[in-house]
């Protein structure tokens, strides 16, 4: 599944040519052939890692791209030399249950790592001489804490979400953690008093800006400019809502994934539904409702014939209300699946489905 059109002819042989004799700098070419569909669509296994013994969770790359970290149902954390396929450290987390999610600080020559887990837990590993690590717990929550993201660049900055509802804003300068803001569903509903959240991004272009989601049909964007420090402001208002139209109002729907584009779109993965890609200008404002312009009830029934064809992206919408860009062919039911873009200008989308294959 592509995020934008592109033309049907790839020009990999032709790049390789033109580095070969000068035409393309090393760094142009690199991107260059990353983007391209001739070699994603030759993508294969290259190493399997094989060393957790419970279901692994998380699985991500270190800034130099050298080095894969993962955490697993094992409370375990392991850090591979992904082109070897050997284990450079294994340690435990700390956590008392599945860890959900485990990342590397940037510009701490990987020795800073943070952790969320079933138990509630946000927790930070340090690296030091030898191989030793220490943990220690930065704040926990009220029920599972699925994500968290890192500010852009930063090295001290951590954000958090949970089941709980509550959004927590970690320094780890100081150890000093700060709730935010409990998340509240959009309208009263019976069996939800607080939204129970499960995913958490910020926006790289404007790190000032973080969405969160989770048991309900909206991302919601909050700017941390409008944080008053000492308390002194009700924080918990977003700035901007998302949701495709024909979702408004959907008590049935909720969001397992989120992630931002380097060119600040917002791509949504839905339980039992499918994976939306929204552009900045797309938002329903700091209050939708099922009246908003953007909700067209014809949207509902094209998507439901939608559903049944193959693989593929769409776009929602006709004449002037085009609609968010749509993916479908994966199966989002059994877990909480993230979503993420691929490629050196986000010129694919990546999911993971209930079948076990990889969807681009």
């Amino acid at each position: 599944m592509r995020k934008t059109t592109r033309s049907s002819i790839d020009c990999a042989v032709v790049d390789v040519w033109k580095r070969a004799v000068g035409e393309l700098s090393t760094r142009n070419f690199a991107h260059r052939l990353g983007a391209s569909e001739d070699l994603v669509l030759r993508l294969d296994v290259f190493r399997k890692l094989e060393k957790h013994r419970g279901c692994v969770n998380t699985v991500s790359f270190n800034a130099d791209g050298d080095i894969v970290i993962s955490g697993s149902d094992d409370r375990r954390i392991i850090l591979w030399d992904w082109e070897t396929g050997k284990i450079a450290l294994s340690f435990h987390s700390g956590h008392h249950n599945n860890v959900f999610q485990a990342k590397i600080m940037p510009y701490t020559d990987d020795r800073s790592i943070v952790t969320c887990a079933a138990d509630g837990q946000v927790r930070q590993a340090q690296i030091l001489e030898l191989g030793k690590v220490e943990t220690k717990l930065l704040v926990k929550h009220q029920g599972r804490a699925q994500k968290l993201a890192i500010e852009p660049a930063s090295p001290h900055i951590v954000y958090t979400c949970g089941e709980d509802g509550l959004v927590q804003h970690i320094d780890l300068r100081t150890d000093t953690a700060t709730e935010l803001f409990t998340c509240q569903p959009l309208r009263m509903r019976r069996y939800m008093s607080v939204l129970h959240l499960n995913a958490i991004t910020i926006d790289p272009r404007k790190p000032y800006l973080f969405a969160v989601a989770g048991s309900d049909e909206f991302a919601r964007i909050f700017d941390i400019r409008k944080y008053k420090w000492d308390g002194s402001t009700d924080f918990g208002q977003p700035v901007d809502y998302f949701c495709p139209p024909h979702l408004v109002g959907d008590e049935n729907v909720g969001i397992t994934g989120l992630a931002f584009s380097d060119q600040s779109e917002l791509l949504v993965s839905y339980n039992e539904e499918l994976i939306y890609l929204f552009t900045k200008d797309m938002g329903l404002g700091p209050d939708p409702s099922p009246t908003s312009p953007l909700y067209n009830e014809s949207d509902e029934s094209e998507m439901g014939q939608e559903l049944e064809s193959d693989a593929s992206a769409v776009v929602m919408g006709s004449g002037a209300n085009i609609g968010p860009q749509v993916y479908k062919g994966h199966r989002n039911s059994e877990t909480v699946k993230g979503v993420n873009f691929f490629g050196p200008k986000c010129e694919y989308v990546v999911s993971g489905s209930d079948c076990g294959r990889i969807f681009i």
